[in-house]
């Protein structure tokens, strides 16, 4: 049986991090786990090692830092990239094809769900099966955050088949979109219109896609420092607003 990735405790940063000490004007105070988020390499891996756990996640989500595991039996790797890439919530670009689509009801959207059925269909639609960062301890660390109130989903349904989502996770009045998928034309994008429409009116500030692609780019990603994200996700964590509807 492989083992999984997050059975590693000590954390071994790279050779060539560049021991950058995080400004103090950034706001955020010492992580308990992980070196400052502006230590890097250049392609922005922070260390290896360390557990999946919610502990160790919320405390990486909270400076700006996340996971993404190479190899499925290899420590999980952790990043913090410069630029990075974020989607105002007031810049989303929506085509006038996609409008349509929406008005057209083709679609059905709600939240949370069904997590279980977006983060492994994130993981296998299309190519991804075999060939994805989202392994099966990662599934499990993000599930186990869903049931905490941390992780959430957009579901995008054709009839009663899911056929397109994104998840991520919440925290204060920020949002980190971890992954999306569709098995409809469109249906990711339907996904990513309901959530910036979500977070804005739930009162979040900041919405975070990691790393620019043609994909987002299309949408009204943008690529900020990695120093102005770190300042905007310290004021955005202050926010008491929450994802979903108080019961």
């Amino acid at each position: 049986m492989a083992r999984e990735p997050n059975s590693f405790d000590e954390l071994f940063v790279p050779l060539d991090a560049d021991h950058t000490p995080m400004a103090a004007d950034i706001g955020l105070p010492p992580s308990r786990f992980f070196p400052p988020p502006t230590s890097t390499t250049p392609d922005g891996l922070l260390c290896i090692g360390g557990r999946l756990t919610p502990e160790w996640l919320l405390d990486a989500y909270r400076h700006g830092i996340f996971p993404w595991p190479m190899w499925e039996e290899e420590p999980i790797a952790w990043w913090s990239p410069d630029p990075r890439a974020i989607i105002e919530l007031n810049g989303l670009h929506v085509s006038r094809r996609l409008q349509r689509t929406i008005r057209s009801g083709k679609f059905r959207v709600t939240h949370d769900q069904n997590f279980i059925g977006v983060i492994r269909a994130c993981g296998t639609a299309g190519d991804r099966a075999g060939n994805t960062w989202l392994t099966p301890a990662m599934n499990s660390a993000y599930c186990r955050m869903h049931s905490l109130g941390h992780a959430h989903s957009v579901e995008v349904w054709q009839d009663d088949r899911l056929v397109g989502g994104t998840y991520g996770i919440a925290i204060g009045g920020a949002f980190a979109a971890e992954s999306m998928f569709h098995y409809e034309r469109d249906a990711s994008k339907v996904a990513l219109v309901h959530l910036v429409s979500h977070l804005a009116e739930r009162g979040f500030r900041l919405l975070d896609v990691q790393q620019w692609t043609e994909h987002t780019g299309s949408m009204g990603a943008t690529e900020i420092s990695r120093d102005d994200y770190l300042r905007r996700l310290a004021q955005a964590m202050k926010l008491p607003v929450s994802f979903m509807l108080s019961s």
